[in-house]
């Protein structure tokens, strides 16, 4: 579905990705780990067309998308879910969703739009029970379903969620997780996760990638990323090496 080559990124004169290949099939969950600054949240920003790839290709369905437009990448069917929730304050949660589906409403699409309204509402209760609350008086686990319903509401193919459990409760963690592997089992919804709880990612992923540095430098099963030991030792933190020794 999604196939990137060789890309380079840069923030003026700073190379930020350096030659990074990645690939995902329809219907994987695959997680992106590294430290802070390694460049995941550049890598996303770059399939979304927010900081675009000075050079390499982006590939999504066979198509290249390197260099389109980001409202053209959201018709085409890749959602980014941001770090840091970056909800709209001031308005309520359903005027939030609705911003969702803007492009769907040029094309007129209210029928299905409201289905999706629904299946979101389904999906985070507590969107439904707050729905006219202004965004910015939820809880912080309240926001992250809210910008995930946002991005959903576009009804994209591939969902791209960077961070989704940063700063957040265990259960709340729990609850966001449950909903992306619903998404992918019942909406067939490929996903790219970028975390920093790689323990976590991994284990509900098909496979994932290590980047360091703005370098890709580790990519397979995400069940044998948990059992090696460089990935213990950097990402995964003492509880898991305590385990592995044992």
């Amino acid at each position: 579905m999604l196939r990137l080559k060789n890309i380079n990124t840069y923030y003026g004169q700073v190379h930020a990705l350096r030659n990074v290949s990645l690939h995902l099939a329809k219907g994987e969950i695959v997680t992106l780990i590294g430290a802070n600054g390694a460049g995941k949240t550049t890598l996303l920003n770059t399939l979304s067309a927010i900081t675009p790839a000075r050079s390499g290709e982006i590939l999504f369905q066979g198509e290249g998308i390197a260099a389109l437009a980001p409202d053209r990448i959201v018709d085409l069917g890749i959602s980014q879910v941001p770090e840091g929730r970056q909800v709209f304050k001031p308005l309520s949660v359903e005027d939030n969703l609705d911003l969702g589906a803007y492009l769907r409403y040029r094309k007129k699409e209210k029928g299905a739009i409201k289905e999706d309204l629904e299946m979101v509402y389904a999906l985070f209760p507590r969107l439904r029970e707050r729905r006219k609350q202004m965004a910015g008086t939820l809880s912080g686990g309240e926001q992250q379903m809210l910008a995930i319903g946002r991005a959903l509401m576009a009804r994209p193919k591939l969902l791209l969620l960077d961070e989704p459990s940063m700063g957040l409760a265990p259960l709340v963690v729990q609850e966001i997780f449950r909903v992306i592997k619903t998404l992918r089992s019942e909406k067939g919804t490929t996903v790219l996760l970028v975390e920093q709880n790689a323990k976590a990612a991994l284990g509900m992923a098909d496979r994932g990638y290590v980047l360091e540095t703005g370098k890709m430098i580790l990519e397979g099963v995400a069940s044998e990323l948990l059992e090696n030991r460089e990935v213990q030792r950097a990402y995964l933190g003492k509880e898991k090496k305590e385990i592995w020794e044992r």
